[in-house]
């Protein structure tokens, strides 16, 4: 799907005031925000709503205004209530704007994205995951020219089984830890561990690549795949999941014992469950199994029930797990803590 086709979609939903009687507003909101830089739709929405998620149910697009499903720097948003239900509604700021010789109009701004793009842009079009058939067929790193042990930026590298019709770009990448469902044991897929960019330099059986780009060294074994031309969103539309959908944080990038608002997690649902992009998540930390110190039966084990402990938004989705964005945290989460339907 292009941007464009993406953008007409996200106007078609946000055209379509449902379920605004579900919406609370926050204690203490404005009646109306100035845009700045920086700016963020949830931010925004956060400032107005309980539930930030919500704010497509309460938008209102303008017919008068170009791209009203865009906001800019130095709009207006404005608080109203219609049949008693309240709106958000926007005034087109002065912004910045600059004439041509052939009287074209332009902004220089550009439009907020829904949540903070720098935190994900990495993982958007980079490979991430790969089921174990991906892994068994994919081309491999066997030698690196000029016989250095390991390669890096600018190196020429030599790979089995790439041809000339996956194209002339691949990403190089190595196989990491499986991602195992926690409640049936299934292997989900694997970490694909992105370790750098190539180009083409000539075909054969090994087939010559120049390292375009590297995060890591690259070693012998080392899988290759073509890049893809996936679409990288900017404007996501926030939504619940069409079905009750429960599910575990199962991996945290980087790592951290800790996760924190704003950090990439992976989720064990993926487009198999009806996750899709935009899917919003309410986690919930699980609780502790204790001893009941004061139960007649001796040392019976109690679980504590699950609290709800933050938010997160879906931005990237695969068969089996998906990668969401963790928007608002108010406790420490963790590995294991569950994720539900809002």
């Amino acid at each position: 799907m292009s941007i464009l086709k993406s953008l007409a979609l996200a106007v078609a939903m946000l055209a379509t005031v449902a379920y605004a009687d579900q919406v609370v507003l926050k204690d203490g909101h404005p009646d109306r925000y100035v845009v700045v830089k920086g700016d963020t739709l949830w931010d925004i929405s956060e400032r107005f709503l309980n539930s930030p998620w919500l704010w497509p149910e309460v938008w209102y697009v303008n017919p008068q205004i170009e791209n009203p499903h865009l906001i800019y720097p130095g709009d207006l948003i404005n608080l109203v209530y219609v049949d008693g239900k309240p709106q958000l509604r926007v005034e087109r700021g002065k912004g910045t704007f600059k004439l041509s010789p052939k009287a074209r109009v332009e902004r220089l701004d550009k439009a907020i994205p829904t949540i903070p793009i720098d935190a994900i842009q990495q993982f958007l079009t980079q490979p991430l995951v790969a089921d174990e058939d991906t892994l068994k067929s994919a081309p491999y790193v066997v030698s690196s020219a000029d016989e250095h042990l390991i390669a890096g930026a600018n190196d020429r590298i030599y790979v089995r089984g790439v041809s000339a019709d996956q194209g002339s770009r691949y990403n190089i990448f190595r196989p990491g830890d499986p991602y195992t469902d926690p409640d049936t044991g299934e292997i989900l897929g694997y970490e694909a561990m992105y370790l750098g960019d190539a180009s083409s330099e000539k075909f054969g059986d090994p087939s010559t690549l120049k390292l375009t780009r590297t995060t890591r060294e690259i070693n012998i074994g080392d899988r290759v795949m073509p890049m893809t031309q996936e679409d990288v969103y900017a404007y996501f539309t926030p939504h619940s999941p069409d079905k009750e959908i429960d599910g575990t944080i199962i991996s945290v990038v980087d790592g951290v014992s800790q996760i924190g608002q704003y950090q990439v997690v992976v989720l064990n649902r993926g487009t198999r469950e009806g996750v899709d992009v935009g899917t919003v998540f309410e986690i919930y930390q699980t609780g502790d199994i204790i001893v009941d110190q004061v139960s007649e039966k001796r040392d019976e084990a109690v679980k504590l029930p699950d609290e709800k402990a933050g938010v997160l938004m879906v931005f990237r989705t695969f068969d089996k797990v998906s990668f969401g964005l963790i928007m608002k945290a108010t406790s420490a989460l963790h590995v294991g803590d569950r994720i539900r339907t809002p």
